[in-house]
């Protein structure tokens, strides 16, 4: 699979009362396969995560999103409808395990790309509420470079 695909990640996190969003734009990968999507790209230094690869999967149903770090520092959290997965997440200081909730799941994907949003809670056990999380995942496919 080649990178050929222009991914933009609008990440937002609503904590205390306050917004913060970061915005990543990279070059990746994107596929269908047995009715899922895969949206792959590569962290950078601006993450916090460079050498790292993500991998984020929608399911066929469309009820759950698994977003995978591969790397120096791995980490999965399943985002699922009507579900709370306890879920391992590396900080890069070390690792927590966090309680993740679906707020909702909304897929505008098809074959050449499209858009992904979800939100979701994380919290560090039953009653300790940490953030809500908000990504928008915008995936364009680039133009074809000309042959020369």
């Amino acid at each position: 699979m080649e990178e050929k695909y222009l991914i933009t990640i609008k990440g937002t996190m609503e904590q205390n009362g306050e917004r913060e969003s970061v915005e990543l734009m990279t070059r990746g990968k994107f596929a269908q396969r047995n009715g899922a999507y895969y949206i792959v790209y590569a962290e950078t230094e601006a993450t916090g995560y460079a050498g790292c690869t993500t991998t984020v999967k929608l399911s066929a149903d469309a009820r759950e999103v698994v977003m995978t770090r591969f790397g120096k520092a791995p980490s999965q959290l399943v985002i699922e409808k009507g579900v709370r997965h306890i879920c391992h997440y590396e900080t890069g200081f070390g690792s927590v395990s966090l309680g993740v909730a679906a707020d909702e799941i909304t897929p505008e994907l098809g074959p050449e790309g499209g858009r992904l949003q979800f939100s979701y809670t994380l919290d560090s056990g039953g009653e300790n509420f940490i953030s809500r999380n908000l990504v928008d995942i915008h995936v364009e496919q680039l133009p074809e470079a000309p042959l020369s």
